[in-house]
């Protein structure tokens, strides 16, 4: 992407203060309704059915495989909290009364890989794995797929491969349920992955490779990797429809969870969701999924790093994939690993562009103390890029402009539900933990 910057921060005013990792928030003019919107997206209620029934397919496998999915039936799934002491906190940090309640989607604390990985990452391993055992005549779709765990099912998958780029917790969920089904599994791991990641997924007797630079190289040397090799399938986090809709079955489980504790979303309760971004795969999916369960009612609204805001600056720009954080001099260097991406998804950015309210970008620092603020409040454990989303409800509540062009009142807003998706931590070791609640200066 060779666009002359000065030319760009003179169309586009903002560049300049992502430039400068500045912490902005940008509410998008351009959205459109969901009826408007969807023929972008290219998927449809259905394809989100067709995902869940085949999650609904495996959990019989899911609870062999991984006891801990038993007590949900093997249905891979997380619980949503109220948070009212760390809503007290966020009041009192930035004097400002968050109207509604604050809640928090746990799926730092889903099974088998303590990430919202555990969504996509894991749905697309299951997916590739159906259609080989039913293509080679071992499996059909009314079986009880729990025949898959044997070793019979796990030699037929030794012959075949796995690769995937990731920054960490899409290559601890592939690598993990890729391991257990018989795959043979590379994760080519980038320069933000931590250290204990690397090792876990070692001892599931996954191969881990590791690369000195970011994200995209990371994820270009596994494409590569399996363009050499026919038996080998390759996970790919920039553009897969298939992880994409693995992620949107949150949605119509939001619902079902919201229904469950009487929580009422309609024009007069909207609903406003928080969720970090790094490629944009799995808030993009979240939030197609979201608003096919709640239409206009939802509101989704994408946290990034300041040093990696690739999903903001593309679709603010419009050239999505086309430009990196690296083309206008930011480094892509972030304590939240998970985030640490400088191009975002073409796929994601083109689809979602005319359904996401707004982006926001957050500092390494205020990430830290977010994540100290809500082990004190609420005793729940993140990791920092969990964290990114919790400024959303102040900065929604704070921005005049963006309630006024969405006809938000005050009395609307006294029945709105904010929902702050933390999307990893639940498997972070303990002196790992200690070292970010140091961090948090608290």
């Amino acid at each position: 992407m060779m666009t002359n910057i000065n030319q760009l921060t003179e169309q586009f005013p903002l560049i300049k203060e992502l430039i400068d990792l500045k912490e902005i928030s940008w509410f998008n003019p351009a959205i459109t309704s969901l009826e408007e919107a969807v023929p972008y997206v290219g998927l449809g209620k259905e394809n989100i059915q067709d995902a869940s029934d085949r999650l609904k397919r495996f959990a019989p496998y899911l609870v062999q495989a991984f006891p801990e999915t038993a007590k949900t039936s093997g249905i891979i799934e997380s619980e949503v909290i109220t948070i009212s002491g760390m809503q007290g906190v966020l009041e009192r940090e930035y004097d400002t009364q968050i109207q509604g309640r604050v809640l928090l989607k746990k799926d730092s604390h889903l099974p088998i890989s303590g990430s919202i990985k555990a969504r996509g990452g894991i749905y697309e391993v299951l997916t590739h794995a159906e259609k080989l055992a039913i293509e080679a005549g071992l499996l059909t779709e009314s079986d009880d797929y729990s025949k898959l765990f044997s070793k019979e099912f796990r030699d037929f998958f030794k012959q075949f491969s796995i690769a995937v780029g990731s920054t960490g917790n899409l290559g601890m969920s592939i690598g993990i349920m890729s391991a257990k089904l018989g795959f043979s599994v590379s994760v080519h791991m980038s320069a933000d992955a931590r250290e204990w990641k690397k090792n876990k997924l070692r001892s599931h007797g996954v191969n881990v490779v590791e690369y000195e630079q970011d994200y995209g190289v990371a994820v270009a040397q596994g494409r590569k990797e399996a363009e050499n090799d026919p038996s080998c399938f390759f996970i790919d986090d920039e553009n897969s429809q298939t992880l994409f809709l693995g992620y949107s079955v949150a949605g119509e489980r939001l619902k079902k969870q919201f229904d469950d504790q009487g929580i009422v979303v309609d024009a007069n309760h909207p609903l406003f969701v928080y969720l970090p971004c790094g490629v944009g795969g799995g808030p993009g999916g979240v939030a197609f999924g979201l608003k096919m369960a709640f239409g206009d009612n939802v509101h989704c609204i994408f946290a990034e790093p300041t040093h990696s805001p690739c999903m903001l600056l593309g679709v603010h720009t419009g050239l999505h994939d086309q430009i990196s954080v690296q083309d206008i001099g930011i480094d892509n260097i972030t304590a939240a690993d998970g985030l640490a991406v400088g191009r975002a998804s073409g796929f994601v950015g083109r689809a979602m562009e005319r359904l996401l309210d707004g982006y926001f970008t957050v500092t390494d620092e205020r990430m830290y103390r977010l994540l100290g603020q809500l082990s004190q409040s609420e005793d729940i454990q993140l990791e920092p890029s969990a964290l990114a989303g919790m400024m959303g409800p102040v900065l929604v509540e704070n921005n005049s402009d963006y309630r006024k062009r969405m006809q938000f009142d005050d009395t609307i807003m006294s029945n709105a539900t904010h929902l702050v998706w933390a999307t990893g931590g639940g498997m972070v070791p303990d002196s790992e933990m200690s070292s970010y609640l140091k961090k948090s200066g608290l």
